[in-house]
């Protein structure tokens, strides 16, 4: 289903519950225990998403260690984007009538320990050929910023709005009780691009790169304490020059 290896990396869907157990755990430092300090052996993070999703684990060819994770999630269409995690969060109605497949991929992150970007560039790889092989038609999910102070990120919300919202065809609607609405709060502001790109998580700068949108708020989440944007990626939007890299990465 999804399987590479490239350089020092390799990427292949777990399939046993120590599997599943290992990429709770690396959630749990990146997501929690890096912030709250709290940590055990029996801290995880899991939710009841995790029985619906294929989960991806990222693995350095040495040492078997596992410094990267990600989950998949996949829709026949949009009339399943009810059942994502993103629809939790954001009012989805748009993209129900998306008529292609579409993939969630959720709960993206590296080991603390380890900032190698290719480790991000052999998930983006294995994630090309999973989409070509399935015909995948969109890819979505949340983008997280670290820490939830809006004054931190002004220039780089500031440029999503005005260069990377998503089109009014499925532009997403707050539904979140907490928001910071970007869209209208910042549209006097004019951003500085490097310091926005510098502010940008990542995994959000790659999906831009690749012709990706955004919602035009960010919800607030306090008990991870992130700010996160929905983040959509139709397949047909990314420029043909990134499709050739990518699937050279998938090779």
């Amino acid at each position: 289903m999804l399987n590479l290896r490239k350089g020092h990396y390799a990427v292949r869907i777990g399939e046993t519950a120590d599997d599943l157990r290992a990429a709770q755990r690396l959630r749990w430092m990146c997501f929690v225990g890096s912030r709250t300090g709290q940590d055990g052996p029996g801290a995880l993070d899991a939710d009841d998403l995790d029985d619906l999703c294929h989960h991806a684990l990222v693995e350095d060819c040495s040492s078997g260690a596992l410094v990267g994770c990600f989950r998949i999630l996949p829709l026949s269409s949009g009339a399943g984007i009810e059942s994502s995690y993103s629809a939790r969060h954001y009012d989805l109605s748009a993209l129900r009538d998306f008529a292609g497949p579409m993939v969630e991929i959720g709960r993206f992150c590296i080991h603390p320990a380890w900032r190698d970007p290719d480790i991000l560039r052999v998930s983006w790889g294995a994630l090309a050929g999973f989409v070509d092989r399935t015909g995948t038609e969109m890819l979505f999910g949340c983008s997280s910023f670290v820490g939830t102070d809006t004054t931190r990120y002004e220039d780089a919300f500031a440029l999503l709005r005005e260069r990377h919202l998503a089109p009014e065809r499925w532009l997403p609607r707050v539904k979140a009780p907490e928001v910071f609405h970007f869209g209208m709060a910042l549209r006097q502001r004019a951003p500085d691009p490097v310091a926005a790109m510098a502010a940008m998580p990542p995994l959000l700068r790659s999906y831009l790169a690749m012709g990706g949108r955004v919602s035009d708020h960010a919800v607030v989440d306090r008990r991870l304490d992130t700010l996160h944007v929905f983040t959509g990626l139709e397949i047909r939007a990314i420029p043909p020059a990134r499709a050739r890299l990518l699937r050279a990465l998938a090779e």
